[in-house]
């Protein structure tokens, strides 16, 4: 069985990154590449990188954003090229982002997640996610993305 090596966004790692991209989603639910690097290169943002024998087999993004009373931390993205799911990819890359929210100082952490990706909402419950609303016609129109939260109390203080 190989091994899954995690670790973060390197230079030279876009092209890799946005073919996953180009795999896992079609327009008009696909970041565009200007879009995708600008998300990559904010400073308040960590980008984890999945690799199986050197090759990419996903990756997450997570940001960091200020708020009056805690910092909060936001999941942009998990992406887990179709051939390499159901191998706990998503679930250890949504841990180093949680991690990295920790580290961040975050008091809790979201995300949005279309209401039709059954296999995520289950990853995002079971690791204690709960929902907290919903936006109609958030991904296009007529796909609603459910609104789901995790407290981070472990967080550093």
């Amino acid at each position: 069985m190989a091994v899954v090596n995690y670790r973060l966004f390197q230079s030279g790692d876009f092209e890799p990154l946005y073919a996953i991209e180009e795999v896992c989603f079609q327009p008009p639910f696909r970041f565009g590449r200007r879009l995708m690097k600008a998300l990559i290169e904010n400073p308040r943002s960590a980008t984890w990188i999945a690799e199986e024998n050197g090759r990419m087999t996903g990756f997450a993004i997570v940001e960091f954003t200020p708020e009056p009373e805690h910092e909060t931390a936001y999941i942009q993205t998990i992406e887990v090229l179709p051939d390499d799911r159901r191998k706990g990819i998503g679930l250890e890359l949504l841990r180093h982002m949680e991690a990295s929210a920790i580290a961040s100082g975050a008091a809790l952490i979201w995300l949005h997640v279309d209401t039709e990706n059954d296999s995520a909402i289950h990853l995002y419950r079971a690791e204690g996610y709960q929902l907290q609303g919903r936006h109609e016609n958030y991904y296009a129109r007529s796909r609603a993305a459910d609104v789901y939260l995790k407290p981070l109390a472990d967080r550093a203080k």
